[in-house]
């Protein structure tokens, strides 16, 4: 059998340089959004340019970079749920959460339309999405493994990046749960595990198991 094939973008907010994604399946006039950021108008542009609804608009985490194009968003299609892992759920309503506030410009989102724990399955517009908790960046931070394609993408946000990791000095940041989560739910995947951070360019398992400074199995 063919494994489905995705058309993934990437759309990048200039303020923090955050990675929204759109994918969708190819064939498929419905998509799903990570992490709409700080310029909602860019992934609205892309949408309506191409013919695409979105299904839902999953966050990986409630900091406000990560989650500031979720009003615009739910003006333009309010029935597209709002997903986040539901620890971090109440920092959609709370600027001082979300971290807005520190920068005088509070930021609020209307309620999470769907609370996610870890081991669910999240399902939208033909995709199934395996839920994993990863804290430390942010209490209730989640990824989001898509294993039907080969090699396995996962949407991690803020808990790895390219040769580094999130922040662990936000409040409820812990290195200790950051570095063991990440070797529990995201090394354990096999080497070619496509990962896609929250900024920067996109890396993978293997090779942030032997290079990263932070959490590879050098450091």
């Amino acid at each position: 059998m063919s494994q489905p094939e995705i058309d993934l973008t990437p759309i990048v907010s200039s303020l923090f340089e955050e990675n929204a994604f759109v994918a969708r399946l190819q064939g498929r006039e419905d998509c799903v959004v990570f992490d709409p950021g700080l310029e909602p108008e860019k992934i609205i542009t892309h949408l309506s340019d191409e013919g695409l609804t979105p299904a839902a608009i999953l966050i990986t985490h409630g900091h406000s970079d990560h989650i500031g194009g979720v009003p615009a968003l739910k003006q333009r299609w309010p029935d597209c749920p709002v997903v986040i892992g539901s620890g971090d759920a109440l920092a959609l309503t709370d600027p001082q959460l979300n971290l807005s506030a520190a920068f005088g410009l509070p930021l609020t989102c209307g309620p999470a339309d769907v609370t996610v724990e870890d081991g669910q399955t999240y399902s939208a517009a033909g995709f199934d999405f395996q839920v994993r908790a990863i804290s430390g960046h942010s209490p209730g931070h989640v990824v989001y493994l898509w294993e039907a394609h080969s090699p396995t993408i996962v949407f991690v946000g803020d808990v790895i990046f390219s040769g580094s990791i999130g922040r662990h000095d936000f409040p409820g940041g812990s290195f200790r749960q950051l570095a063991d989560g990440i070797h529990q739910k995201l090394f354990t995947l096999p080497d070619d595990t496509i990962l896609l951070p929250g900024h920067g360019p996109s890396t993978t398992v293997g090779r942030e198991k032997r290079t990263n400074p932070f959490v590879g199995l050098n450091a």
